[in-house]
């Protein structure tokens, strides 16, 4: 495909947004004209995010102001709570446009769980159904052939691609499992909250939402789908790390009877061999931050636990990129019939 397929992005003022606009901004087969933002409306993207000075991208203005009549696409990087309603009026008026959502608005299946665990009503039932989870390398047909794209959080989007393969071969007991995460700064994105103050995240390490946290729901969903559990649960405690991008997702789980961690490596090494943004460390080698950082790629191992009949599966990403708009991207590629690795080869940046 030659021609420019034009894109918006609601919410181009956050993070996940700007580094959206940093990857489109080369994509052979993109066409930036519509980005949105409510406190910096009316403002030239480069007096939002000074690293966009010598790029001509168009300036920021409210939702109510784009004219979706305008894109093929639009990639959605909104607080939850708020795309529910956009969605339904793009697709009322412009059937044709396709949704890459960032935010968690169509993640969960069940309306009723999102409302349990946003405190939001879901208020787009109707189009829920349509919805396709975006983790690219599991649903990639129904990709494919989708109007609506929910990209995964960015921790569901490290854990899951470590442990939906050793689920799906029941080479794990997916009742217990036991998840250690830290996320760098960013992930908490750009509004301003006391926690992440610099005296408050700097020099520190620091647990939050504990036992609580949001994208729990999507990592029992997709494991408990890929097990065939229904109602499964997870144990899962994220961390703030004062760094600005990076994630590491720390796995600790139970092996399956006549199962080695030696097996659980090799399964991931089958799954991911053709993969192209999905690498299974060499034996020995624990993934690190350091490895993926600004790229869209993943590293994931394993290791045997002191504990007879226990695993640990370790993975790491840049929670910005694979873990937010570089997976968007990655799924545009599959919905429009692109090469799936098209503009989103970076290698990761070091030191």
């Amino acid at each position: 495909m030659t021609d420019k397929i034009r894109i918006g992005v609601l919410g181009a003022s956050g993070y996940t947004g700007a580094d959206l606009v940093r990857l489109a901004a080369r994509h052979p087969n993109m066409e930036i004209v519509a980005l949105t933002a409510n406190s910096h409306a009316g403002k030239p993207m480069r007096s939002v995010f000074k690293h966009f000075a010598h790029l001509d991208l168009p300036d920021l203005v409210t939702v109510e102001e784009a004219d979706w009549g305008s894109v093929d696409a639009v990639f959605c990087g909104l607080p939850h709570g708020t795309t529910h309603t956009i969605t339904r009026e793009i697709f009322s008026s412009h059937p044709h446009v396709k949704i890459i959502d960032m935010s968690a608005d169509f993640r969960l299946r069940d309306p009723a769980t999102y409302q349990d665990w946003y405190n939001v009503e879901h208020t787009a039932t109707d189009i829920q159904p349509e919805a396709v989870y975006g983790l690219s390398e599991i649903y990639r047909e129904e990709i494919r052939k989708a109007r609506l794209i929910a990209c995964p959080g960015c921790y569901p989007t490290a854990v899951l691609l470590s442990l939906i393969p050793l689920a799906r071969a029941r080479m794990i007991d997916a009742t217990d499992i036991v998840i250690d995460a830290k996320s760098g700064v960013s992930g908490a994105g750009r509004g301003l909250k006391e926690n992440t103050l610099f005296c408050e995240a700097g020099e520190g390490l620091s647990p939050y939402a504990v036992g609580q946290h949001r994208h729990m729901a999507e990592i029992e969903q997709e494991v408990g789908l890929a097990a065939g559990i229904a109602d499964l649960k997870v144990n899962f405690t994220p961390h703030l790390i004062p760094m600005s991008r990076g994630e590491l997702c720390t796995s600790y789980v139970k092996l399956a009877a006549g199962t080695t961690a030696e097996d659980l490596r090799d399964q991931l090494v089958e799954t991911y061999a053709s993969e192209p943004f999905v690498t299974v460390a060499d034996k020995g080698v624990l993934p690190q931050t350091q490895m993926v950082r600004g790229s869209n790629y993943v590293v994931v191992n394993v290791v045997p636990d002191r504990i007879p009949g226990r695993a640990i599966v370790i993975s790491t990403l840049d929670n910005l990129v694979k873990g937010s708009a570089g997976q968007a991207v990655q799924n545009f590629n599959l919905a429009f019939g692109i090469e799936e690795t098209t503009g989103i080869e970076q290698l990761p940046l070091f030191p």
